[in-house]
């Protein structure tokens, strides 16, 4: 256990429906906290839904916790070139909202900010370090890199803050059905046709209970009273390729799989993986889920759903 249980303590989480929220939920209930959670993605008559704009709710919720871990907004690069403004708004305008309140707060929250790899854009150098150039190729890049910004500003005004960036996190069935991992699983545990946009394209895969053992640690750190936090690596520096990741899928499978190959997307950046040394040095944490330990647990978790998987894609469009 990272965190001694039986702790009088209560976080707010934005973006609480989300893979990484839903995730963190439950490691901060096993180890004794008490939460908070805001997404805006739950009916309306959920105990959880509220919007991240809304800054009396947000006021109210902040009061009442000692940390915020705010994972809400647009969290996907295609999302983002749909709908650049929505994008902006949500990843940068509210963002700013929350660090504003925080800094308000009589409770003084401190805030972890889940950012993203898309950073870096397309880098020269593999792995990648934590201080590499920031490089946005898209407008989901450019809106985390401005958000970080805005929580080192709001650091500088005397706001305990860290910077977490993720890697192409996953591990549940509950996931957007069409992020890569989860979709190639999908099929792998039904059969099927797994489709590959760019199988040289390379990326760093990272499963969620060692994502949210990570920001364990980095709550820990800031529970007891760091406030120059670098930006953390949640990465395992292992690069694979789409390619590889739908080879490993289709090889755990016992149902017919077939590949469809097209072109990457013009938006994406082909190509990361980070070097986790600094998390591994002043967290001590690393990834202990290697890619395929994760793909057989993820096609094992879709063949375990009780609902045909028809009506769980029809489900999750509801």
């Amino acid at each position: 256990m990272d965190i001694p249980s039986v702790i009088k303590e209560k976080i707010l989480i934005t973006g609480s429906k989300g893979l990484i929220g839903q995730s963190l939920k439950d490691r901060l209930y096993t180890l004794g906290f008490e939460f908070k959670g805001i997404d805006s993605a739950y009916p309306s008559n959920h105990l959880e839904f509220g919007d991240i704009h809304d800054i009396e709710l947000l006021r109210n919720l902040a009061s009442e916790c000692t940390g915020i871990v705010h994972l809400a907004g647009v969290s996907r690069v295609i999302a983002g070139e749909k709908d650049p403004s929505l994008c902006w708004d949500s990843n940068v305008e509210a963002t700013q909202k929350i660090l504003e309140v925080a800094k308000n707060s009589p409770s003084n929250p401190w805030v972890i900010y889940a950012s993203s790899r898309e950073v870096y854009g397309q880098q020269d150098k593999l792995p990648v370090k934590e201080d590499a150039a920031l490089l946005p190729l898209n407008i989901y890049a450019r809106s985390k890199v401005a958000a970080e910004k805005l929580v080192l500003d709001y650091r500088n005004k005397g706001l305990q803050t860290a910077i977490v960036r993720f890697s192409n996190v996953y591990g549940s069935i509950y996931d957007h059905p069409d992020r890569v991992i989860p979709a190639f699983c999908n099929v792998a545990a039904f059969g099927g046709t797994i489709r590959i946009d760019g199988g040289h394209n390379i990326f760093d895969f990272t499963y969620i209970d060692d994502v949210i053992s990570g920001v364990i640690k980095v709550i820990d750190k800031l529970r007891n009273g760091s406030f120059d936090l670098p930006a953390f690596h949640l990465t395992s520096g292992q690069g694979t390729t789409l390619l590889q990741a739908a080879e490993l899928a289709k090889s755990v499978s016992k149902k017919p799989i077939e590949f469809i190959h097209a072109p990457s997307r013009s938006f994406d950046v082909s190509t990361f993986y980070g070097d986790p040394t600094l998390t591994s040095s002043l967290l001590g944490w690393k990834t202990k889920v290697t890619i395929q330990e994760g793909i057989e647990k993820l096609v094992k978790d879709f063949k375990d759903i009780v609902l045909p998987h028809d009506e769980y894609i029809h489900s999750l469009a509801r």
